[in-house]
């Protein structure tokens, strides 16, 4: 039977009780890891969000009843413990920061009584994902996710308190807000009072940070909650976090300045890790040239080279066929990795098609200097020597290429050094590559739209010396943009904005929308404009993702509370779920059963 916890209270959590408090008495509470009964004597392990300490009862200090209650305890019974803290009588546990002590427990209660938990509240679980996000509030107990989430919240407290000594407001945007749909799908909110019209939950508070500039607040921030109607991977979720900051009067550099810095503070302060400063640029063609990625993992080589002039005029059909139709034909070196069993080979070439490949070539040099090649038959001695040479090619290494078109060929390289990477186990957690991209092409050509689209949204500044091309050659246009890049993963990204008139309309232009449509849908925006806007730029980085790699997880989900699954769903509360059809009438909203 539970019990209150009336006239106990609290006065140190497990971890904080050390050896320099011997002979003191604390009262400890939380969680029972483990129970052992060894006749005379029960072991039990306390947990709570600090970590474990081993709790002695003794018919001696505990008493008759207190021993038959200790006896009684199972994992997961939440108890409260007063004792005296003594140095352990038997083996230390040099694996435990509370590893030399013990309380010696003369009170006892128990406060809550558990069933048996449906998987082990243990580090690195191996329980199914979907078991563990059904019963998250277990999951959640486990010390791994308690430190995630430990880090998480020293991480914004550390960023909140940067911000501040750089003279940035914390200000809240609107979460209910009006579509725009540029990009990626909203999620959308009836309203009650306006039958037929919805808000929007906001996708970023972009619009709204840039109308603070306008307003005079010239460096704001926020911890934003974001929300994306989108299919889901590893590192994104429906609702997510972003740190978001604009700042008045600067360019590139002023913010890229700013953030370094910040980097730097909280990852040395957060994880003891130093980040050297400046960190490397990368503009995006050379990033896409030499990874075949505009997130590149600089952890390791394997970067592309570009071969089509050493094969342009060769005997393969396949390289000739990709250059005559405007492509190119690069390669990837993974070194040492010649003898690689045929089997292997053909899982990269199947896993290359799924990025666009119609075909990936390969070329094992041998110890003995001789080729294994699946092309080397269609090509001269001279010309596959040529081609080894330029690969930087040596006995013991294995060749792949791919010929196409530019985008296919750097999806499919960039995507397979990856994946050789991920194999070789060249992906080390414990080193933190940080890259800045900058100079992202302005436009994209939509073939489903038939037209061009912002790469990031379109009040993303040209690049000045390109303003020329909006009219001749909008695709060449360079944007005044950037992301932060760790490990291969984009953490952030931003722009310097459009605050010139006559640009935002040119941009607004060069996108296909009329200029009735730009003021339907910005109207807001671009009206705050006319009333002296200054020159801004900003950036947001996704707080999940940043978490995720100080952590060292390979998932969001594992640094977020209650995340989302695959389908955007809650395996623990059900959501999303059916409603009332009073909630539905009350909203003028009738829904169609399939």
């Amino acid at each position: 039977m539970a019990e209150s916890m009336l006239g106990m209270k609290r006065s140190h959590r497990c971890t904080e009780v050390t050896k320099d408090m011997v002979d003191s008495e604390v009262t400890v509470m939380g969680w029972v890891q483990k129970r052992r009964n060894l006749g005379s004597l029960i072991f039990a392990d306390l947990r709570d969000r600090s970590g474990l300490l081993q709790i002695v009862f003794d018919t001696e200090d505990v008493g008759e009843e207190g021993f038959e209650k200790a006896s009684r305890l199972r994992s997961e019974f939440v108890i409260a413990v007063t004792g005296k803290v003594t140095m352990r009588e038997g083996a230390v546990n040099d694996a435990l920061k509370t590893g030399e002590i013990e309380i010696r427990a003369n009170q006892l209660r128990i406060l809550s009584e558990s069933l048996t938990p449906p998987f082990p509240i243990e580090e690195n679980s191996q329980t199914k994902d979907e078991l563990r996000l059904k019963y998250r509030y277990l999951d959640l107990r486990r010390p791994d996710i308690q430190r995630n989430l430990i880090l998480r919240s020293k991480l914004t407290t550390m960023v909140r308190k940067f911000m501040d000594n750089e003279g940035f407001l914390e200000i809240e945007t609107p979460v209910l807000t009006k579509s725009t749909p540029e990009g990626a799908r909203d999620y959308l909110v009836p309203s009650r009072v306006h039958p037929g019209n919805f808000y929007a939950l906001p996708q970023s508070p972009q619009l709204f940070k840039q109308l603070l500039m306008c307003s005079g607040y010239d460096r704001y921030f926020q911890i934003a909650r974001c929300f994306r109607d989108e299919d889901l991977r590893a590192d994104r979720q429906p609702e997510f976090t972003q740190i978001d900051m604009e700042m008045s009067f600067v360019d590139v550099d002023d913010v890229i300045d700013v953030n370094e810095r910040l980097l730097a503070e909280v990852f040395k302060n957060a994880i003891g890790v130093d980040v050297s400063l400046p960190i490397q640029r990368m503009t995006w063609q050379e990033a896409m040239d030499r990874y075949g990625s505009d997130k590149p993992d600089t952890r390791f080589g394997m970067e592309l080279k570009d071969v089509s002039d050493i094969v342009k005029g060769c005997g393969f059909g396949v390289f000739t066929g990709a250059l005559e139709n405007g492509g190119s034909v690069r390669g990837i070196n993974a070194k040492g990795q010649g003898a690689t069993p045929r089997k292997k080979i053909d899982a990269y070439v199947n896993f290359a098609k799924d990025f666009g490949a119609k075909w990936l070539a390969y070329l094992s040099v041998n110890e003995d200097g001789t080729y294994k090649s699946t092309f080397a038959k269609f090509m001269t001695e001279e010309e596959l020597e040529d081609l080894v040479k330029a690969m930087d090619g040596e006995p013991g290494d294995l060749l792949f290429f791919a010929a196409d078109k530019n985008k296919v060929v750097y999806d499919v390289l960039g995507n397979l050094r990856l994946e050789i990477a991920r194999n070789l186990n060249l992906l080390d957690k414990s080193k933190f590559n940080f890259l800045w991209v900058t100079e992202f092409p302005l436009l994209e050509w939509s073939e489903e739209q038939n037209r061009y689209v912002a790469m990031h949204h379109p009040f993303t500044m040209p690049m000045e010396e390109d303003l020329d091309k909006l009219d001749s050659n909008p695709g060449e246009v360079r944007a005044k943009a950037y992301d932060i890049v760790l490990n291969g993963t984009e953490i952030g990204g931003g722009s310097v904005r459009i605050h010139m008139d006559n640009v935002q309309e040119k941009m607004f232009e060069v996108l296909g929308f009329e200029k009735e449509k730009a003021y339907e849908q910005f109207g807001f925006l671009l009206n705050a404009f006319k009333y002296g806007v200054p020159p801004h730029a900003g950036l947001a980085y996704g707080l999940d993702r940043l978490v995720m790699l100080m952590a060292g997880e390979d998932s969001i989900r594992e640094v977020i509370a209650f995340p989302k699954v695959k389908d955007a769903s809650c395996l623990m509360t059900d959501a999303p779920n059916i409603v009332d059809s009073k909630q539905l009438d009350e909203l003028s909203i009738s829904v169609d059963d399939k």
